[in-house]
């Protein structure tokens, strides 16, 4: 549900857009966005998947089926999903499956290639409109970063479950480290710019994207953000992605890190549930560690569990209430906006050595 793949057309909403902009593409995708391009944002579609289009079938017993379909190649399909209508028959369905329904156990829904089930579609072609989904979303997130490390700029993605305390941690780091670092955030949200409002508040600029029925943010979304904020250079860029541990797993937004907060409210064997996730990031903020002598939670067992899906996690367990083990948080951003400040001032210095030399050349001629 993004702009990437198309499904949120129409739900998404940027926060103080120049204007309105509505396009129609040749496969009947509508995109409505405001346009402020401060700098070379990929903003063309070129990327969109070629051929995509509702398609309509109804078989035997009336059942109707609408599908999308992206055609690679000759236009000739079959619909053979594995559905065989039959004649209906006292006290059945009038239909089969060619998959068993098992009665008994668990069912297992994410143990096939894509990870996932839907009806009517085989595993390999949700594989290839994953692929090419995210494929796309990846020309844009590549742009970003590329923006992002010729400005010096220190980017995270905050990712947690509804509830973590994201905001609250993102008000208590913009107000340790403000007087030492520009800031700007980007909030993701489905509805309201409630959390926009509380960065703002801090006296950092924010910018509020509605999803609409959008589940997580998207490369392309944040490029506009980009555009709008106009980052400074050597400065950091915080993300706050909606709150979902699930789709923003698979969309890199550009960022140099993504950073998953769970708080000590929820179970300790969330990383082993959302495995995605914590696979997909960098760092894990044990949050709300004020209120363990509270609650029945094993924090050792939750970071061995986050451990188990992704060994080189680095974890820090923080409380943004009472400002337990912000430091070392602190201390670990300082430092990778110190990188990419370093890594800025490098690429500056090897351009100007290049002008020299160039220079040098045309002298001697």
């Amino acid at each position: 549900m993004c702009t990437v793949c198309g499904c949120a057309d129409g739900e998404v909403r940027i926060e103080g857009g120049a204007h309105a902009h509505r396009h129609v593409h040749a496969d009947g995708t509508v995109h409505e966005h405001g346009h402020a391009h401060d700098h070379e944002h990929a903003h063309s579609h070129d990327g969109e998947i070629a051929g995509a289009h509702g398609h309509a079938h109804t078989h035997a017993d009336g059942t109707t089926h609408v599908h999308e379909h992206v055609h690679h190649g000759e236009h000739a399909h079959g619909h053979d999903h594995g559905y065989r209508p039959q004649k209906a028959a006292h006290g059945e369905h009038g239909h089969s499956h060619s998959h068993e329904h098992h009665h008994h156990g668990d069912l297992d829904y994410g143990s096939g290639p894509a990870r996932a089930h839907v009806p009517g579609m085989s595993q390999a072609r949700m594989v290839q409109i994953e692929r090419d989904i995210l494929s796309k979303n990846d020309g844009y997130a590549t742009k970003n970063r590329a923006w992002f490390d010729e400005h010096g700029i220190f980017a995270l993605n905050l990712v947690s479950s509804p509830g973590s305390g994201k905001t609250t941690l993102l008000v208590k780091t913009i107000e340790a480290l403000q007087a030492r670092l520009a800031i700007a955030v980007v909030e993701g949200d489905q509805q309201t710019a409630n959390d926009a409002e509380r960065i703002r508040a801090t006296g950092a600029p924010a910018l509020q994207i509605n999803t609409g029925k959008g589940c997580h943010l998207d490369a392309h979304m944040v490029g506009h953000a980009m555009e709008r904020l106009q980052p400074a250079d050597g400065s950091l860029f915080l993300i706050e992605n909606v709150g979902n541990l699930v789709c923003p797993a698979a969309f890199d937004l550009g960022e140099q890190h993504k950073v998953a907060i769970l708080s000590v409210t929820e179970g300790e064997d969330k990383p082993l549930k959302y495995p995605d996730m914590f696979a997909a990031a960098d760092v894990m903020l044990l949050n709300k560690c004020d209120l363990l002598p509270y609650l029945q939670f094993d924090a050792d067992f939750a970071e061995a569990n986050a451990r188990r899906v992704n060994p080189k996690l680095t974890v820090f367990r923080v409380s943004a209430t009472t400002g337990e083990g912000m430091a070392d948080w602190l201390a670990w951003i300082e430092a990778g906006v110190a990188g990419q400040r370093a890594r800025l001032a490098d690429n500056v210095a090897a351009l100007k050595a290049r002008i020299a030399d160039l220079e040098r050349q045309l002298a001697a001629k």
